[in-house]
C-alpha cells in the first residue's frame, strides 16, 4: 500500500504552521516530496550494501535486511530483452523506467554472466572462456542496452528495479484556497512502502526549512529524521 500524499502534506503543514512558522505551497511541497522520496529510495541500496555484511536478527519481523528487501521488492519486475536483425548481438531492455538492471536470464532460465568491457576481448579470444550457445555473456553498453555474445537469444529477460513514480499533490482552487483533489489526473501518492510515512514528513520538513531559511523548521525535521534512523538501525 502506498503512502497517501495528502496525509503527509497535512502533517507537514501542521508542524510547519505551529506558532506561525510558515506555509508551504502545493508547488513547493511537490518539489520537496519528489526529492524526499528519491533520497529514501536511493538509501535502500546503500543500507543493503552496508547491512548485508552483518548477520541479521533471527526474529522474522525485526531483520533489517529482510525489511529493506521487502521495501525494494515493490519496485522489482522483469523486462524482455530483444535485438534487431541487423544487430543480433545488441540487446534492448524494453522498459522506460529502469533504475538498476539485476540478473539477465536466457531462454533456458540460465543466468547470463556479466563481464566488463575491458575483459570482453580476452574472453572472446580464449578457447576455454569464449561464450557459446550454452554459455552466454553480456556487457552493459548503455542505460537500456547490452551487448550479448554470441547473440541475443530470443526469450532473453532481465530482472530490474524501476524508478519510483513521481509524487504529486493534485488540487483544485476554491475561494483562492488550494484543496486536495484525489480525482485530479496529476495526483499521485508516494510510491514507497507505507512504513516510510514518518520519514517522508521529516525529510520534507528539512527541505522546506532550507528553502524558507527557517532553521527551526529545518532543525525539527532533521532531528526527527535522525532519531528515526538511529532507532531503525539499533
Amino acid at each position: 500500500m502506498a503512502v497517501n500524499i495528502d496525509t503527509v502534506y497535512q502533517k507537514v503543514l501542521a508542524i510547519a504552521n505551529k506558532e506561525q512558522r510558515g506555509y508551504i505551497t502545493p508547488q513547493e511541497f511537490n518539489l520537496f516530496a519528489e526529492q524526499a522520496q528519491l533520497e529514501i529510495f536511493e538509501q535502500y541500496f546503500y543500507d543493503l550494501n552496508q547491512l548485508s555484511r552483518v548477520h541479521g536478527k533471527s526474529e522474522e519481523y525485526s531483520d533489517i535486511v529482510h525489511n529493506l528487501n521487502e521495501k525494494v521488492a515493490l519496485f522489482e519486475s522483469i523486462a524482455t530483452i530483444t535485438s534487431a536483425p541487423a544487430t543480433p548481438t545488441v540487446g534492448t531492455i524494453n522498459v522506460t523506467n529502469l533504475y538498476r538492471l539485476g540478473t539477465v536470464i536466457d531462454a533456458n532460465y540460465r543466468e547470463v554472466e556479466e563481464v566488463q568491457q575491458n575483459e570482453l576481448l580476452y574472453i572472446l579470444q580464449s578457447p576455454l572462456a569464449a561464450p557459446s550457445l550454452t554459455r552466454y555473456i553480456y556487457v552493459r553498453t548503455g542505460e537500456l542496452t547490452i551487448e550479448m555474445r554470441p547473440v541475443v537469444q530470443a526469450g532473453t529477460t532481465g530482472t530490474y528495479v524501476r524508478r519510483p513514480t513521481k509524487p504529486s499533490w493534485g488540487y483544485v482552487v476554491v475561494g483562492h484556497k488550494a484543496l486536495f483533489d484525489a480525482t485530479n489526473p496529476s495526483t499521485n501518492n508516494f510510491d514507497l512502502h507505507q512504513s516510510e510515512e514518518n520519514e517522508l514528513v521529516y525529510k520534507i520538513l528539512r527541505l522546506a526549512g532550507v528553502s524558507m531559511k527557517r532553521p527551526d523548521i529545518m532543525g525539527a525535521g532533521q532531528g526527527m529524521d535522525t532519531m528515526q534512523v538511529q532507532q531503525e538501525k539499533q
